[in-house]
């Protein structure tokens, strides 16, 4: 048996703690080195993405006239897309290496590849050169792309199975929590006069700070280190997904959290348009809606933890279509509860808010992104927890493969819808409509996941069994 194997079995055969784990708080996790360094590094690295990201939205929104003739709007979306399409180029390859190498080494060095790419990104800002800009939003996405694997592969190995939603849960929430503090950063130094210097200066920081981080992550010896490299990328894709597709519960997961995260993307996106075409908003009411966003998933995901104890399994399935039917809900009444027309010029934010609607947007974001974390976090479990150990990265690379299909696939299709003249209310109530047939489908298709919904519930009398335990 090799090492590998041996730390696998480890794992599982704490099994029969799971009562002794399930009475501890997840937060207990921070008090272990088979985490902490992992989080640290995991929520700096998705701070600089968004601090960059949305300062640059928020530059090209409100000062595009000065930058390029393009509609904010439209923008926004290229930038959205141009982030994500790594992870569909890129992600087979980057499941190869989290199966061949050790995850902590290649944490390492997907860490240093940031601190080269924030520096290139201060070279853009310095020249005013949007395709440099752009060509650094790209490649923070490729970063990204191969720390994926990592992040998430490296979780079943380092923790214990009664530990697994817990952990998904605080990566999940502090994932969300990084990007407000992100977006919060980017969106109010972007409109300061010498914000860009600031902004350059602390992503360059915090892109130091993960990589000083990332080198107290424990061993993750490699599950396959025999595997050869594929240099045919798109035949490797195939073959990730052809992993997935293995186990028929994994597979539809992955589909539900690539729709998770194609609608969460678009609503992200629209957000500075919104803000200024319906809200009537500027910079600050931008942060505010991305705050409250983000503060729903975060909280929804730790929730879910709590919800999952509740009646002491190791991953409940069954809160899914609880988070999905919340989405669809607040989704819709998101669009409904948009003003019908934006003030003439821009308002103060005192002002934003007190227009009729705004707080009511402002609830329905809340609740959406509650429902968004009691949705997700199950499945991320589902797919760590009934994946192959040999090829459990790259099965997490095919969740990368196609959560980034489905994002630039709604990229585009928000661009083409927006710019046949919707308005973004309509978009929104497009895509809640969406939402409930995407996982109406998955759930008819996989009932154990209304089965235990209706269990969880109390409808039933006796527990379903969670599979695999």
């Amino acid at each position: 048996m090799n090492e590998t194997s041996a730390g696998e079995a480890g794992q599982h055969s704490q099994h029969s703690q799971h009562s002794q784990h399930s009475q501890h708080s997840q937060f207990a996790l921070f008090g272990t080195r088979r985490f902490w360094p992992l989080f640290v590094t995991q929520f700096l690295g998705a701070f600089n993405d968004n601090a960059y990201k949305n300062a640059l939205v928020v530059l090209l929104t409100f000062s595009a006239a000065s930058w390029t003739s393009l509609k904010p709007e439209v923008l926004a979306n290229i930038a959205a897309g141009l982030f994500i399409l790594p992870f569909f180029l890129f992600s087979a390859t980057a499941g190869q290496l989290a199966d061949k190498f050790d995850k902590a080494r290649l944490a390492r060095a997907t860490k240093l590849l940031e601190i080269v790419i924030v520096v290139l990104a201060g070279f853009g800002f310095w020249r005013q050169s949007l395709p440099v800009l752009l060509a650094a939003l790209f490649l923070l996405g490729l970063q990204s792309t191969l720390f994926g694997p990592v992040k998430y592969a490296i979780l079943p190995q380092h923790l214990h199975p009664g530990e697994l939603v817990g952990g998904n849960a605080l990566v999940e929430a502090g994932t969300f929590v990084s990007v407000l503090l992100g977006t919060l950063t980017g969106g109010l130094l972007a409109g300061l006069d010498g914000g860009i210097a600031w902004i350059v200066a602390i992503c360059l920081t915090v892109a130091v700070g993960g990589f000083l981080s990332s080198r107290y992550i424990p061993e993750a010896p490699a599950p396959a280190p025999e595997l050869k490299i594929a240099v045919n990328p798109l035949r490797e894709t195939w073959r990730c997904i052809g992993f997935a597709r293995k186990e028929r519960s994994v597979f539809l997961s992955i589909l539900a959290i690539s729709w998770f995260w194609a609608y969460g993307a678009l609503l992200l996106a629209q957000f500075p348009a919104y803000t200024k075409s319906v809200l009537g908003g500027g910079e600050s009411l931008v942060t505010v809606l991305l705050a409250v966003f983000s503060i729903g998933i975060g909280s929804g995901s730790l929730l879910c933890e709590r919800l999952t104890r509740y009646r002491g399994k190791l991953v409940e399935p069954g809160l899914v279509p609880l988070g999905a039917l919340g989405m669809v809900v607040f989704g819709a009444d998101l669009a409904l509860a948009s003003p019908g027309e934006a003030a003439g010029a821009l308002l103060p934010l005192a002002d934003a808010l007190a227009r009729g609607g705004t707080l009511r947007v402002l609830a329905d974001l809340v609740l959406l992104g509650v429902f968004g974390g009691i949705y997700c976090v199950p499945l991320y479990a589902l797919v760590q927890q009934r994946s192959a150990v040999e090829y459990r990265a790259r099965i997490i690379a095919a969740n990368n493969i196609l959560n980034a299909l489905f994002m630039v696939l709604a990229a585009a299709g928000a661009s083409v819808f927006l710019g046949g003249g919707n308005s973004i209310p309509r978009l929104f109530l497009l895509v809640a409509g969406l939402h409930a047939a995407v996982t109406a489908y998955i759930f008819s298709v996989v009932p154990e996941f209304l089965i235990r919904a209706l269990a969880w519930l109390g409808f039933r009398g006796q527990k379903t069994e969670d599979r695999g335990q």
